[in-house]
């Protein structure tokens, strides 16, 4: 199937109008008709070979939502009209143990991406959301919940599975305090969702401008880190930080803000090392941890839980042809807080 998509060419080139073939659904495989598509910082980095190992022409996309448009004569978990979902990944090898876990982001052969990676068997190049359909297994598409909106879901995918996931795996609850460092695109999920969860929420923000956002989302307390009093005044405070930034910032002064065994989570990756001290780790037996998206079970459970809880993302909705404006504004952190593609504007 000839389909519509917007791609980078070449590494480092503004995304333009390209045709990709999709093809029709095999015995087990769901194809969806893309209605939106989220806007990841990752997409940047990957198309324009930041991050290394590109494959292109390169069409982004991991945070996609649609309707099914038709499915394989095998397929028993969709129906057409479906209101279905595709994250970060669309295949693994299924026989390792974290697959069988239902932790298949962490494959042990690694996890088939969305976009920028190559299909298990026929070693074709995966297209991601930038698109209007895409064809995928049916284990890997996930079921979006009638009551929370298509557009507002398409981030849900990719950012709000990134926070979900740490915060459940590592054991928030309700009156725990929770530190948010960032309020962008990740941040502002994780401090819904921490919310939604019952604990008492920090923004820790290099923008004191963005006080007055991180109280509408949830927060129940902001703390401007440019301020270098904010470390003394908070420091040994809270049993979690959820640190979603990408870019570098001092470790160490962060873990000084966690009580005795308290977990600071990292989901944001800078491009450089980090320093690290071992006094802050041991003298508050304190945790410093990672966490990668989730696995499909997980993520199903995450869209359930934002249903439960009329959790959904903040976004600004695009037209397809501004999606090089919108990767200029996201490096400025210019948006509230994620871009979405309306994929009717193909």
């Amino acid at each position: 199937m000839s389909t519509p998509a917007y791609a980078a060419i070449e590494a480092k080139a503004a995304l333009t109008p390209w045709t990709i073939e999709r093809r029709a659904p095999g015995a087990h495989e769901v194809q969806i008709e893309i209605r939106y598509c989220g806007v990841c910082h990752s997409d940047i980095h990957q198309a324009r070979a930041e991050w290394g190992g590109g494959i292109f022409p390169m069409v982004p996309g991991h945070e996609i939502v649609g309707e099914v448009g038709a499915v394989g004569s095998a397929v028993t978990k969709f129906k057409p009209g479906d209101r279905v979902g595709v994250g970060c990944f669309v295949d693994s090898c299924r026989e390792c143990s974290a697959c069988k876990e239902g932790e298949e982001q962490f494959c042990s052969s690694g996890m088939t991406a969305t976009y920028n990676s190559l299909e298990r068997g026929t070693q074709q190049p995966t297209y991601g959301g930038y698109s209007t359909r895409i064809v995928v297994n049916e284990d890997y598409v996930l079921r979006v919940p009638d009551s929370i909106p298509l557009d507002r879901a398409a981030p849900l995918l990719c950012a709000g599975i990134t926070t979900y996931s740490p915060l459940r795996h590592f054991g928030v609850k309700a009156g725990d305090r929770v530190a948010v460092v960032g309020l962008g695109g990740l941040g502002h999920m994780g401090v819904k969702i921490a919310h939604a969860m019952g604990a008492r929420v920090t923004v820790l923000s290099t923008s004191p401008s963005k006080r007055d956002d991180a109280l509408k989302l949830g927060a129940d307390d902001f703390a401007a880190t440019s301020d270098k009093a904010t470390f003394k005044k908070l420091a040994g405070q809270f049993d979690f930080i959820l640190d979603t930034v990408a870019a570098a910032h001092d470790y160490n002064a962060y873990l000084g803000l966690l009580k005795r065994d308290g977990t600071m989570i990292l989901v944001g990756m800078p491009d450089q090392p980090t320093p690290l001290s071992a006094g802050p780790l041991i003298m508050g037996r304190r945790r410093l941890v990672g966490s990668l998206i989730g696995g499909i079970r997980e993520t199903q459970e995450m869209l359930d839980f934002c249903a439960e809880h009329d959790v959904a993302s903040d976004i600004e909705l695009i037209s397809i042809d501004k999606i090089n404006e919108a990767y200029e504004r996201m490096i400025k952190g210019d948006v509230r807080y994620r871009f979405v593609i309306d994929c009717a504007t193909f």
